[in-house]
């Protein structure tokens, strides 16, 4: 007993998929393509805001930095997930998973966050859009980006720092494809009171704080588009927007509290359906995101063609230009 107390494991061996462990390689094609998917569609995006100027307002700024988030959370977990399934490279070190830890609850708090951010900022341009230039202006970015650093930061790092003075003498396989909290805490010889009380705080600090701020903003601008004289086509487009996005975030939540209370409840899930809410609370969001808040949305649609067309016609100018002078 005295010899397993001052043994600790410090390196870890992923087990996310055990009952497809036959099947690892050909799982890893439908990761890889959503991966692909993220980076293309979230850098397309980036990509179409930063080149339009018209795009230059807190709504799009929003936007990209949502895409940022997205692309380096996925780029946190995915990579590494796919290199196990692929090569069987499936062992990390403590100091890498705590790591991989602090920077997937981190990004992912950040994301909680930042959408919540968002719906207030289509609530002020909706409900008080007379006002919305004095409200949200570049002081108030400022103010919400160190507030969102520092809960983030804070809360996410007394998390890992919790799970870093954890003593793991028994197994050493996590049941994930990826270092999350409790899957780690789990193999926990010490007591893990104070990490399961972490973990629920977590819960109760983003998802009971950010899904009711949330579901009023959304609920107000749905009770000023009722009021307001608009055609019915407009008041079913904001309904259709709305409901759209109502419907990611709560998947978002939803899937992620679900992921994160299993462990501290003993809910009984198996891992290879836990694993996969776990991957997907990540990536789902990841990948619609593009879609909802960007083909969905008019102004970046008219971007992406604007300079779509322009590509066009600088490559039929470069291209006519040369066989003018042949001809002279």
């Amino acid at each position: 007993m005295l010899e397993a107390w001052n043994f600790s494991h410090s390196t870890f061996v992923f087990r996310g998929f055990p009952a497809l462990q036959e099947h690892r390689r050909p799982l890893a094609l439908p990761f890889t393509a959503s991966y692909l998917s993220v980076l293309l569609g979230n850098s397309l995006l980036l990509y179409v805001i930063c080149s339009v100027e018209s795009l230059h307002s807190p709504m799009y700024l929003l936007i990209c930095m949502l895409c940022v988030i997205d692309i380096l959370v996925v780029t946190a977990i995915i990579p590494n997930m796919l290199l196990g399934l692929l090569f069987d490279w499936d062992e990390i070190s403590l100091a890498g998973c705590l790591t991989q830890m602090f920077f997937t609850h981190f990004l992912s708090s950040l994301e909680s966050t930042l959408l919540l951010v968002m719906a207030l900022d289509r609530y002020v341009a909706i409900c008080h859009p007379l006002r919305y230039t004095e409200i949200v202006d570049s002081s108030l970015f400022m103010k919400l980006l160190l507030f969102t650093l520092l809960r983030s930061g804070s809360i996410m790092g007394t998390l890992v720092g919790l799970a870093d003075s954890l003593r793991f003498c028994s197994s050493n396989l996590i049941q994930h494809c990826y270092c999350d909290h409790m899957a780690l805490v789990s193999l926990a010889c010490d007591s893990t009171e104070k990490n399961t009380a972490a973990g629920l705080a977590v819960i109760i600090c983003f998802v009971g704080v950010d899904i009711p701020l949330v579901f009023f903003s959304y609920m107000k601008i749905l009770s000023a588009v009722l009021r307001a004289t608009a055609p019915d086509e407009d008041r079913w487009k904001a309904f259709h927007t709305c409901g759209t996005h109502l419907i990611i975030m709560m998947c978002f939540y939803l899937v992620g509290s679900v992921t994160f209370l299993s462990h501290n409840l003993n809910i009984p899930i198996p891992t290879d359906v836990n694993t996969f809410m776990g991957l997907m609370y990540i990536l789902f969001p990841a990948t619609v995101n593009p879609i909802i808040y960007g083909v969905r949305t008019k102004e970046i649609r008219n971007g992406f063609f604007r300079i779509f067309k322009l590509r066009v016609q600088t490559a039929m100018t470069v291209k006519v230009a040369p066989a003018g002078k042949r001809q002279m």
